[in-house]
Order: structure tokens, then C-alpha cells, then sequence
């Protein structure tokens, strides 16, 4: 494997390896969580609200299954903790 700078490496930062480029990027996702950025280390607040913001999604995709009256309250509640609580929990 063979690494290599971009030529514009001081504007833009790319990494090059073999074929395939990667370019920087300011903020990403790993395993569910975003890390926060060297200045500003209270962002605790904002990962908090891009959970709940997550998770209100999730259950929103849901939301016609779990209102169904043909469904048993134990299968609404499977649902809900397999689908919508590890989005806002991991």
C-alpha cells in the first residue's frame, strides 16, 4: 500500500492510497456516535439532541405499526425497544 499527498495537501488535506482517495472531512459518524471536534469539547448537548432528533425519526417510521390496535401490546413494546431505543441509546 502506497500513501501519497495530494498536491493541494495544505488547502484540502487528501490522502491518497493507491487508487482510491480520502478526502477531510469536518465532522463524522462512528459507531453511532459523533466525536467532538478538538475546539470545542462540550458538545455533549448537541450528540443528545442529534439522538433524539434520531430516534424521533425511527419512531416515526414505525409509528403506523405501533398504533395498530390488531397488534398485542407485548409485540408494540418488542418493537419499540429492537427498533427505536438502540437509535437513541448506542
Amino acid at each position: 500500500m502506497v500513501l501519497s499527498r495530494d498536491q493541494n495537501a495544505v488547502q484540502n488535506h487528501n490522502i491518497k492510497t493507491d487508487n482510491k482517495s480520502f478526502e477531510r472531512v469536518e465532522r463524522f459518524k462512528h459507531l453511532g456516535t459523533t466525536p467532538p471536534p478538538q475546539k470545542n469539547q462540550n458538545s455533549i448537548q448537541k450528540e443528545i439532541k442529534g439522538r433524539l432528533k434520531s430516534g424521533n425519526a425511527c419512531y416515526y417510521s414505525v409509528q403506523n405499526i405501533v398504533s395498530s390496535s390488531l397488534l398485542p401490546k407485548n409485540i408494540k413494546i418488542m418493537i419499540h425497544r429492537t427498533t427505536v431505543l438502540p437509535v437513541v441509546l448506542y
